[in-house]
């Protein structure tokens, strides 16, 4: 059994820990909050600007736009990874990065080649070991995602796609389900998929009037959809990030907890075996004497 000192230490330093992860977990609620509001706020723009895109692209069927048009065969791929910039999240980020590890694999079985954009430390500091082709990367986003930080390294992979270097684009990143749930999400970001351009059903259509013409307001328009797009995928994926860290920190500092009572225990043991012992040698040396 180890001494009473060196039980003494190890207790001060799990508790010096568990100080730590207390102060993390209760500044990530906090933050948890912020981001909570923030995506839930976001949710509305993202769903009307798909049901106008939705509206203008059955409306207009004599112009196509290229973001709407499917490839007939895919020989080149995007990839948009969305991750945390810092770590002790628990799974968020090990569970996205093997859904997209899953397709990469995929795609590479198929002999697509891929390109990747990183957003987040975590996420292109693992596409640089796996060796993928990063095109791009944006991180250091801090705890509120700003759009025209994201449109740069995304735009890259807009207009490649436009100008038919690759022919789809996938994103990847954490659905925030609620505060003890997330999910890791890779869908298909281009072309578009008809579910997500699917709209509400309607007894009537619409028609509008296009200043200056129909293409100018198609191209902005979905330039400004898959914007939203990405804009939302890193807020949710920011407000699965703060919920998971308070969850991992809660979990750490309730083990921290339990190995300061076993250790405390054990130097309740290691106390009253010394004070036996001496016991026992006094008593031995009286009746020597």
């Amino acid at each position: 059994m180890a001494g009473s000192k060196e039980i003494r230490t190890k207790i001060k330093s799990v508790q010096n820990t568990r100080k730590i992860t207390k102060a993390m977990e209760m500044v990530a609620a906090s933050k948890m909050r912020k981001a909570q509001d923030r995506m839930r706020h976001a949710r509305p723009y993202a769903d009307k600007v798909r049901n106008i895109a939705a509206h203008l692209a059955d409306a207009n069927p004599e112009y196509r736009h290229p973001y709407l048009v499917p490839r007939e065969t895919v020989k080149n791929a995007a990839v948009i990874v969305v991750t945390t910039d810092k770590g002790l999240c628990g799974g968020l980020n090990t569970n996205v990065l093997r859904a997209v590890t899953n397709k990469l694999r995929e795609l590479e079985r198929t002999g697509v080649g891929v390109q990747a954009t990183a957003i987040g430390n975590k996420g292109f500091g693992f596409l640089q070991r796996i060796g993928a082709k990063i095109v791009s990367h944006v991180v250091q986003l801090g705890d509120t995602p700003h759009l025209e930080k994201l449109i740069g390294p995304v735009k890259i992979q807009l207009d490649a796609y436009a100008a038919g270097e690759i022919d789809a684009v996938y994103l990847a990143y954490t659905r925030f389900i609620n505060t003890m749930k997330q999910e890791p999400v890779l869908e298909q970001l281009l072309p578009l998929s008809a579910e997500r351009l699917q709209e509400e059903s309607r007894e009537y259509s619409w028609d509008y009037l296009y200043e200056p013409d129909a293409q100018s307001v198609l191209d902005e328009l979905l330039l400004r959809y898959i914007e939203s797009l990405v804009y939302q995928a890193v807020a949710e994926n920011m407000a699965s990030e703060q919920s998971a860290r308070m969850v991992a920190m809660k979990a750490a500092s309730d083990n921290a907890k339990k190995v300061i009572d076993e250790l405390q225990l054990s130097y309740n043991k290691a106390r009253q075996a010394a004070i036996t012992k001496e016991l026992s040698e006094i008593v031995g040396g009286a009746a020597a004497v």
